[in-house]
């Protein structure tokens, strides 16, 4: 059995809007004009006990409106959704002792208190023992190499220091599902490279079920082996990350070191150079050209390396919602 199933789930919204000036504003007194945005249109998807799932959209696509119908925040508008087999909208206290919603742009800790009294709350609410708390506590902080930063007034932390303290108050009970949305916006690369390996141990550790949402490549790169991709609230691709360049991208990279100097102008009819210089280039051609292509370069240049590789995950994305909205 998944323990995230997910069937034709619908959110709409009804929005007021108006046009601008003093008679539109005058008339929308006695009739508000409204119109119904489709945030999540008729989606389903599965998800096993242990996966770490990437979620990944455009800003509006519907991602943050999935997780909060999946964590019990919002009600569907149609549609059947179940989380460790309860319906997340009932908001069964057996039910949430087992998830945890993490926002990178929300905090739940106590600005002008240490962390750890946030996390001594926490402990209250979910029911935890003295023992426990203290082992999860131990093994969080280990994790996050944190020290002793949960004693420290939240507001004296840095970024990267306050989002390790919601991790831990959000893990404190070790959830067996966790709902992450934009972990790591705002934070450094060093500080992401921490928080995505975090992550990572975590779910390897744990077995925990995890959805993750974020607009940096590299964290879906690194963490996820299966990506669910929507747009304007329609699910439009679910599978493996690595078929996803084989399905949607119309060019491979070929990547070539020479043993001698060469002329970048010599290779501006092959394909689109992105960079060049005396002995490598960097070659961007057509997916049906890219086998004749390579074979010209190893026929007539003596190569000491070469590659052909699909595009960056980036590059397909681009591809994929550039299709979408033309």
């Amino acid at each position: 059995m998944s323990v995230i199933s997910v069937s034709r789930l619908k959110k709409y919204f009804r929005v007021f809007k108006r046009k601008e000036g003093l008679l539109p504003t005058l008339k929308s007194l006695v009739k508000r004009p409204f119109e119904t945005v489709k945030a999540v249109d008729d989606i389903s998807f599965n998800i096993e006990e242990g996966e770490l799932v990437g979620f990944i959209g455009p800003n509006g696509a519907g991602k943050t409106t999935t997780l909060k119908c999946l964590s019990g925040l919002l009600y569907p508008s149609e549609g059947k959704v179940r989380v460790l087999n309860y319906e997340p909208f009932k908001r069964d206290s057996r039910y949430l002792k087992q998830i945890s919603l993490v926002m990178g742009q929300k905090n739940q800790l106590w600005w002008d208190l240490p962390s750890v009294e946030s996390f001594r709350l926490n402990k209250e609410i979910y029911d935890l023992s003295e023992n426990e708390y203290q082992k999860n506590l131990k093994e969080l902080s280990e994790l996050l190499d944190v020290g002793d930063l949960g004693k420290v007034p939240v507001r004296q932390l840095s970024l990267g220091q306050r989002m390790k303290m919601e991790l831990i108050a959000a893990l404190i009970h070790h959830p067996k599902v966790l709902f992450l949305d934009e972990p790591t916006i705002g934070l450094d690369i060093v500080m992401q490279k921490k928080m995505r390996d975090f992550i990572a141990n975590y779910n390897r550790i744990h077995k925990a079920t995890i959805i993750l949402t974020s607009h940096y490549m590299a964290d879906v790169k690194e963490l996820a082996k299966r990506v669910i991709i929507i747009d304007r609230g329609r699910l439009i691709y679910d599978g493996n990350l690595v078929n996803l360049g084989r399905k949607y991208a119309d060019h491979k990279v070929i990547t070539a070191h020479f043993e001698k100097a060469v002329n970048g102008e010599n290779f501006k009819h092959l394909g689109k150079i992105k960079t060049v210089n005396e002995k490598s280039l960097v070659l961007t051609v057509p997916k049906s050209k890219a086998i004749s292509i390579a074979t010209d370069l190893l026929n007539n240049y003596r190569i000491r390396d070469f590659d052909i590789e699909e595009p960056e995950l980036e590059d397909i994305i681009s591809i994929i919602f550039s299709h979408k909205t033309s």
